[in-house]
Formats: structure tokens, sequence, C-alpha cells
């Protein structure tokens, strides 16, 4: 069984920056876009960065555009997010997501359910 696993959240001051990181245990996750989204308090979840399987394709939320970068390293199974220029309205919980039922796509999706592999997310916390 897949499980995806994040780690790396924390609390920042503003202007400060986190890595987020995406692993997979059970499978790998090489062949599949994968996604990242966040939740805040009272808010419904929203997409923030996407990459296909290659890493030759990324997108970004306008709100993070130029402060967030999303990566992967296929050789160890994991998907990144660089969090820089951190504001408080980053402030959220992030989730991992994998879309498993596309194999080698060339484009990443930034629709919640177009991902069927989820993990348990981790809280970023920016303080002013």
């Amino acid at each position: 069984q897949v499980q995806v696993v994040e780690s790396g959240g924390g609390l920042v001051q503003a202007g400060g920056s986190l890595r987020l990181s995406c692993s997979a245990s059970g499978r790998t996750i090489r062949p599949y876009a994968s996604g990242w989204f966040r939740q805040a308090p009272g808010k419904e979840r929203e997409f923030v960065a996407g990459i296909n399987f290659s890493g030759r394709s990324t997108g970004y939320a306008d709100s993070v555009k130029g402060r967030f970068t999303i990566s992967r390293d296929n050789a160890k199974n994991t998907v990144y997010l660089q969090m820089n220029s951190l504001k408080p309205e980053d402030t959220a919980v992030y989730y991992c997501a994998v879309d498993s039922s596309h194999i080698y796509s060339a484009i990443y999706s930034s629709a919640l359910y177009d991902y069927d592999l989820w993990g348990q997310g981790t809280q970023v916390t920016v303080s002013a």
C-alpha cells in the first residue's frame, strides 16, 4: 500500500523560508505528476504548485509565484516545495498529492479531484 508522507513544516517568521518534502513508501511515484495544496482554517483546500513526472513542467498559483519552487528528485522518490519570502497568509496545512492514474503524463493538474494519493499534511505557520 502506498503512503505519501510530508515533512518540513514548522513555525517561521515572515520573510523566512522552509522546504517541504514529500516521499512515498511502498511504490515509486516517479512516473506520476505531483502537486502541493494547502488549506487554511475555515477555507477550502487550494492548489499551490504542480509538477509533471519528469520535472520539466511546473506551475504555480498566482499567490505564490516567484516565491515558491516545486521540484522533484526521482532517484530519491521525493518531491519538494521550497518556500521563500513567506507571508502570514501562507499559514496553512500543506498537502502533497500524487496523480497515479496517469502515467508519464507531460502535464500536471491544478484540480484536487485529479489526485488520488494524499499525504496527511504538514503545518506551516508564518508569524508576522
